[in-house]
């Protein structure tokens, strides 16, 4: 574990209960910050360098959990020290990082993740099986948004620029990434917004479009608590998440007429970090190097596409390492996601 905040410590805690895997050190800046998160954990090694970390040689994977401004360069240590790598959400900063950090996994043969723990959720198993059975038909119009208020605190790492704060990378990403996952690359972005006092992207609402035309309206902000749904439309049928659709959530199949021909409720009891873990695992011990439900190349576009969306807000963030890093229209070849069946069910309509 690289960082021991917030999210690090819901991590642990899911590995714990869910699964087989174990914690077996964690490193800060601060060593009493890493002796404080081991002690409660039980994690036997605690260390006060990522470096220190790195060279533990109980250390399979490393989870790097920091803010987005550290992913670029403690992602980049782990994998020239030839270790696994899961990255939390946002991948990085933008789409120059995030090319040098696939760049340096496929040179060096270790494998490399965005931790995007939606991705992997149950529920979303059940939307992609949805769409692969082609039971909504002809797909128009995806919708989702994310906003929570968070108040307006300058020490917060949301309202810090230096720590890549905003709407955007934080809570953003998860519609970009949905509506990635459904259209596959967009052909278009168009995004408007205001920013934070503090000079971050507060809210931002974006339009996109695929190859066919079809649409996804997003929105993120940090100033209201909205819905957090996401609602998938085609010429048969629609599907609709439940708020918070990119938490396990209920998923209804719906009829043009309106009628619930369908539902699906998640498994209860929390824990929903467990399964990109799980993915990385399987992974890892099927010596591949990315995951098929959340590839690389996938990745590298929806970076690419917030950089364009920061671009049209007149947002950037000190000290980061160039923005662009491969010319429009110069982007790999999308991949097929592989079909998963693991935690769900598809739904029938009858």
């Amino acid at each position: 574990m690289i960082a021991p905040g917030g999210i690090a410590a819901s991590f642990v805690e899911a590995l714990g209960a869910h699964t087989d895997q174990r914690v077996v050190a964690v490193g800060s800046r601060d060593l009493r910050r890493a002796r404080a998160f081991a002690d409660r954990f039980g994690i036997p090694a605690s260390y006060g360098s990522y470096a220190e970390l790195l060279h533990d040689p109980h250390v399979d994977v490393v989870y790097v959990a920091s803010p987005h401004s550290g992913h670029y360069e403690q992602a980049l240590q782990a994998i020239e020290a030839g270790r696994h790598v899961l990255v939390e959400k946002a991948f990085t900063r933008n789409a120059g990082e995030a090319e040098r950090l696939i760049e340096a996994a496929r040179e060096r043969g270790v494998f490399l993740m965005e931790a995007m723990w939606t991705r992997f959720l149950p529920h979303i198993d059940v939307v992609r099986q949805v769409l692969e059975a082609g039971l909504l038909g002809e797909v128009h119009t995806v919708i989702a948004d994310h906003g929570q208020f968070m108040d307006p605190d300058a020490a917060h790492r949301l309202f810090d620029p230096e720590l890549a704060g905003g709407a955007l990378l934080d809570l953003g990403i998860y519609p970009v990434s949905f509506a990635s996952m459904v259209l596959g690359p967009f052909t278009s972005v168009a995004a408007t917004g205001t920013k934070a006092f503090t000079g971050v992207d507060g809210q931002a609402s974006i339009v996109v479009t695929n190859a066919s035309g079809a649409h996804a309206v997003l929105s993120t902000t940090l100033f209201a608590r909205t819905p957090t749904t996401a609602s998938v439309s085609g010429t048969r049928a629609r599907l609709e998440i439940e708020g918070d659709f990119y938490a396990p959530a209920t998923v209804r199949l719906v009829s043009r007429e309106g009628e619930v021909l369908d539902s699906y409720v998640p498994p209860q009891g929390g824990g929903g970090l467990c399964y990109e873990a799980a993915e990385a695992a399987r992974c890892i011990a099927g010596g591949r190097l990315e995951s098929d439900l959340m590839p690389l190349d996938e990745t590298l576009r929806i970076m690419r596409t917030l950089d364009e969306i920061r671009g049209g807000l007149g947002i950037t963030y000190p000290g980061e390492h160039p923005v662009l890093s491969v010319p429009p229209g110069a982007e790999p070849a999308p991949k097929s996601s592989a079909r998963s069946s693991r935690g769900a069910r598809i739904l029938h309509v009858l």
